[in-house]
């Protein structure tokens, strides 16, 4: 199953009250504004679209003069720090601060320059040092572009946000 379709299942608790919800709302403000600072998401045109424990949607467009290799298509560089980004802030929504320890991608088919690509995030494991993450990156169409996993090293917390 892909991970779109298992919308909303990634680190939910049973019984979320409206406190968490609202909790989860100025978190998702602290995030953009967050990521908006910083300039390598900036470079790559990357925007945080939803937010949800342990799970993110972030978007990115497809510029030729930005995003592209030599044939045209997204280069899997972009692709693969628009993964990383994406599976990051998956794990940010858990307030936890990480760095990555592996990450793999698979690519499966090119990503041709358009208004933006779709990278989902969720956390498969939320451990007490690492965490590890899928991600799904979509295009217009929501066709499977590339397909990731990573494992990151919990280095602290999110405080005050």
């Amino acid at each position: 199953m892909h991970i779109a379709a298992r919308k909303g299942q990634a680190g939910k608790a049973s019984g979320t009250d409206s406190k968490d919800a609202l909790d989860l709302a100025k978190f998702k403000e602290y995030l953009v504004n967050h990521y908006d600072s910083n300039p390598f998401v900036n470079l790559l045109k990357m925007s945080i679209a939803d937010v949800g424990e342990g799970r993110v949607e972030i978007t990115m467009p497809v510029i030729h003069d930005i995003h592209t290799n030599l044939y045209g298509v997204a280069h899997g560089g972009a692709l693969a720090s628009l993964a990383d980004t994406a599976m990051g802030i998956a794990c940010a929504t858990l307030r936890k601060r990480v760095v990555t320890l592996e990450l793999n991608i698979n690519y499966i088919r090119g990503a041709a320059v358009q208004p933006a690509v779709k990278a989902i995030g969720v956390v498969v494991h939320n451990g007490s040092r690492t965490i590890v993450t899928e991600c799904e990156i979509l295009d217009q169409e929501n066709a499977l572009l590339a397909k990731a996993r990573a494992t990151f090293f919990i280095i602290g917390q999110f405080e005050g946000a």
